[in-house]
């Protein structure tokens, strides 16, 4: 018999879940997009393990947390139970955390600095796992917020190949809140498409059929699955 808590069927974070599947389908077919093409990611971020087993038993299989001792602390045991669980970390990530990123995740949303390129090249090769690679674009230039810069981002993007021999395959952004998403979301896209990148992690709960419009294959979304916490 398991240990693991469960939770049963008719939990509000599967009836999130399906609400937001659907309204994701609905995103990707005005969009003129096949669901396919669009990964929903689960933000499961301060919610335990047990809030994220309904999920996973009601066929989720990406989530996304935002601290790497977080996710260690809980996702090795869901993993074990769900071995093709996807975990993206969608949060910021230290220098001296990429080794156990690495190891840990299956895609990595922030990339945004040298030093992390060092230590995730360091890390790849060390470990010989190749999570996604995304890089972090702060389009509304909010010097609070983690990102490169869109005008720096063409020469980050080639760092991160040349110099450092990453293989980058998207990009992710955060639109300012104050602000509509659309023009970052666009701007977002421009830079990839022009940077040969396939990959486009934007929108959240709030914005994501804004998001699929403009191309995203990535959506975070986490109050509109798991409610808000506390």
């Amino acid at each position: 018999m398991s240990s693991e808590p469960s939770a049963p069927v008719s939990s509000s974070s599967v009836a999130g879940l399906a609400a937001v599947e659907a309204a994701l389908a609905r995103a990707c077919l005005d969009a003129g997009r096949p669901r396919a093409a669009v990964t929903l990611v689960a933000v499961s971020k301060t919610f335990p393990a047990e809030a994220i087993v309904p999920v996973l038993e009601a066929g989720q299989r990406t989530f996304g947390e935002n601290r790497v001792q977080e996710a260690l602390a809980k996702w090795p045991a869901l993993k074990a139970r769900h071995p093709d669980a996807a975990l993206h970390l969608i949060g910021p990530l230290q220098s001296n955390k990429a080794a156990q990123a690495v190891t840990l995740f299956d895609a990595i949303h922030s990339l945004d600095r040298p030093s992390l390129c060092a230590a995730l090249a360091k890390a790849i090769a060390q470990h010989g796992r190749h999570p996604l690679l995304f890089v972090q674009v702060n389009t509304g230039a909010e010097p609070q917020k983690a990102g490169v810069l869109p005008e720096a981002a063409d020469g980050f993007i080639a760092a991160c190949r040349d110099d450092y021999g990453l293989t980058i395959s998207g990009l992710m952004c955060i639109p300012p809140v104050d602000e509509p998403p659309s023009p970052h979301f666009a701007l977002t896209a421009k830079i990839a498409a022009r940077n040969g990148l396939a990959l486009l992690s934007m929108g959240m709960s709030a914005d994501f059929a804004a998001a699929v419009r403009l191309g995203a294959t990535h959506v975070r979304i986490g109050s509109a699955i798991f409610g808000h916490r506390g």
